[in-house]
């Protein structure tokens, strides 16, 4: 069996086609001429993900991220490959809870401090189980 063919993901993009390229209708016998100056437009899976396997999409409930601009419905886009650091906001799953929060990381400490004066930051136990799911990379709300 060869090896390249499970190698990428199924979805590929349309880097590879110009606006040019794809047919277009014409109803009267002619195209339209702004299609000769027309540019390829937005991929949001090439602006928005970076990693496909690694990259998921989760739905908020609750407000604790209103302070960072993700409220209650937003969708997040999380990715799992990229390392958590200290001031980035995760997906956190603590004693089998999923949270979102800012992560810290100090010396001997890790927090987990929500982006409301409604709650209080998390100190983690060194003995809880406690692991960080994914670094969330964009929110889309509505407007």
């Amino acid at each position: 069996m060869d090896g390249d063919f499970f190698s990428g993901a199924t979805y590929e993009g349309s880097k590879t086609y110009t606006q040019q390229q794809v047919k277009t209708t014409n109803a009267t016998g002619f195209g339209a001429a702004s299609d000769d100056h027309a540019e390829r437009g937005i991929d949001l899976n090439e602006q928005l993900i970076r990693n496909k396997p690694a990259t998921f999409f989760m739905r908020v409930k609750g407000d604790a991220m209103v302070g960072a601009g993700i409220f209650d419905g937003d969708m997040v886009i999380v990715d799992r490959s990229i390392k958590p650091v200290s001031g980035k906001i995760v997906i956190a799953v603590l004693n089998g809870d999923m949270l979102i929060r800012r992560f810290e990381q100090g010396f001997n400490k890790v927090r987990l401090v929500p982006e409301t004066n409604k709650l209080s930051p998390i100190d983690i136990d060194p003995y809880a189980d406690f692991t960080i799911w994914g670094v969330v990379t964009y929110a889309i709300h509505r407007c």
